[in-house]
């Protein structure tokens, strides 16, 4: 108990933190969102204008930074984040709800395969160290990953996808489609996402392979798991239980900063492919000036790193019981 509340102790403080930086950061920057879209669609701006037009954004100048720093908290809490300037008049939690599936649909399932299949092979090499599957797999892996996303999704999208016409150029679902639940558009939402998804997997699993072998190489050289093949153990329990349950500890704790990271989607990704995700938003965001949206999405990806490495600190807790002692 004492271990978790110290866990939760470090969450609060470092997200307070983080709440803090994202609030002065943005009023650091020169100019406002009001100032920016006047400029943008109406030429130069008259003091009238940008007034009235700070009112539509929340922008309050007349109180001073403590008032505006309490009341973006409790904003905050509420999830109000104020007005997109690039989908004006919408709200900024409205505009992230529509990209957040997306992200978390593509760069979520992508990531936990590449980690499954990754942490798998990378047993499958040590436990057969030197072996014919040891000597093939993880070099190949390992030498791909070195490749850029963006590199690898143009390659992708020139064979796969202008040469054999087998999957579609870009974007979530047909242009002309209405997103719904039905399982036709399930199917294409599927085939859109096979692409993009299939480079995030290429490109991440080689790490995965590799940090999971190596680990595993040196678990297996352990007293314990010894001991567990002089009792006659099975070789499947002998790699799963003993040495892997161990030797997935550093694993799982990139696969939950992974998980954080997902929430920000694959910018590289999403931009070759033009997929509809928070990756490509946060571009828009910073290339429009949108101090709002950029805000919220920062915030966002923080708090979703926060809550994956919790959860990790929390499963790694479970797993080796050593880590509730040294914490």
């Amino acid at each position: 108990m004492s271990y978790l509340l110290r866990r939760l102790e470090f969450f609060v403080i470092t997200l307070w933190a983080a709440l803090t930086v994202n609030f002065i950061l943005p009023r650091l920057m020169p100019g406002n969102p009001a100032e920016a879209m006047l400029v943008r669609f109406h030429g130069r701006a008259t003091p009238q204008a940008v007034k009235t037009m700070e009112v539509a954004f929340g922008l309050h100048t007349d109180e001073n930074i403590f008032q505006q720093y309490f009341d973006y908290l409790g904003n905050t809490l509420h999830g109000d984040f104020g007005t997109s300037l690039s989908f004006f008049p919408s709200s900024v939690g409205k505009v992230v709800m529509l990209a957040l599936p997306w992200s978390v649909g593509l760069v979520g399932t992508a990531t936990v395969i590449a980690f499954v299949l990754g942490t798998l092979i990378g047993m499958l090499a040590a436990w057969r160290r030197g072996g014919l599957f040891d000597a093939i797999l993880p070099p190949v892996f390992i030498v791909i990953s070195a490749f850029p996303y963006f590199w690898l999704g143009l390659i992708f999208l020139l064979v796969f996808a202008l040469t054999l016409n087998w999957f579609p150029l870009g974007f979530g679902y047909e242009l002309a489609s209405t997103i719904n639940l039905s399982w036709s558009f399930v199917g294409e939402v599927v085939w859109h996402a096979f692409l993009p998804a299939l480079t995030i997997v290429v490109t991440s699993i080689g790490g995965w392979i590799l940090t999971m072998r190596n680990t595993m190489i040196t678990t297996l050289a352990e007293d314990y798991v010894k001991m567990a093949r002089a009792k006659g153990l099975s070789p499947v329990r002998i790699m799963l239980m003993y040495a892997g349950r161990n030797a997935i500890l550093p694993n799982l704790t990139g696969f939950a900063m992974s998980l954080g990271f997902v929430i920000s989607g694959a910018i590289a990704v999403e931009i070759v492919f033009n997929y509809p995700g928070l990756g490509f938003m946060l571009l828009n965001a910073v290339n429009n000036e949108d101090f709002a949206l950029m805000q919220a999405l920062f915030l966002l990806i923080t708090v979703a790193v926060l809550v994956a490495v919790l959860i990790s600190d929390v499963l790694t807790a479970i797993l080796d019981p050593r880590t509730r002692e040294a914490g």
